[in-house]
């Protein structure tokens, strides 16, 4: 019976900690005005946060992605980039009917996954990028694929490389694997 109280007492003492927010890393703008970084409230539960120095400039109330993702906000606050570093893979798209033909080349359907997008401060997709659009067919041998994921993104996930990164200039740059670098404009 006391072991069954006790072990009640440590659960019961221990949920503050399971409740705490979560906050992934924060990255300043180019200009160094503006912050951006995700909270996590709770599993499911996320809001996106741009601060100036004098405090808070928006949130959005929505998972974007996760902790581990990258986050870039532009010089005037108002949009962010989010580049995850492990996607979902891509769905097939329906197989064209083709009575005796051979099957068009192209790059394989687990590619066609958005592995970036800009968003404004009401969560409006502006702009979005596919692996599809980063690699070429060849090129797209050297993601790792995992059972359900892709890792693509050198420098994050155990993949040697720059990680992504916001230069002076306000230019969001990366290394896609086997790629050469990306850039993404405001």
């Amino acid at each position: 019976m006391r072991r069954h109280v006790l072990a009640l007492a440590l659960l019961f003492l221990a949920l503050p900690a399971l409740a705490e927010e979560r906050k992934g890393r924060a990255r300043v703008s180019a200009n160094g005005l503006f912050s951006v970084h995700l909270v996590e409230v709770a599993p499911g539960n996320c809001r996106l946060e741009v601060t100036k120095e004098s405090g808070p400039a928006w949130s959005l109330p929505k998972c974007l992605g996760s902790l581990d993702d990258f986050y870039f906000v532009s010089n005037d606050g108002e949009r962010v980039w989010v580049l995850w570093s492990l996607v979902e893979k891509g769905k097939a798209a329906p197989a064209p009917v083709t009575r005796g033909k051979k099957k068009p080349k192209g790059p394989p359907a687990w590619a066609n996954v958005v592995v970036a997008a800009q968003y404004d401060s009401k969560g409006n997709r502006l702009q979005e990028k596919r692996l599809t659009e980063l690699l070429s067919t060849r090129q797209l041998s050297e993601v790792r694929q995992l059972t359900h994921h892709l890792k693509w993104l050198e420098g994050t996930l155990g993949i040697p490389g720059k990680g992504p990164r916001l230069t002076d200039a306000g230019v969001v740059e990366f290394e896609p694997v086997g790629g050469t670098t990306q850039q993404l404009t405001f």
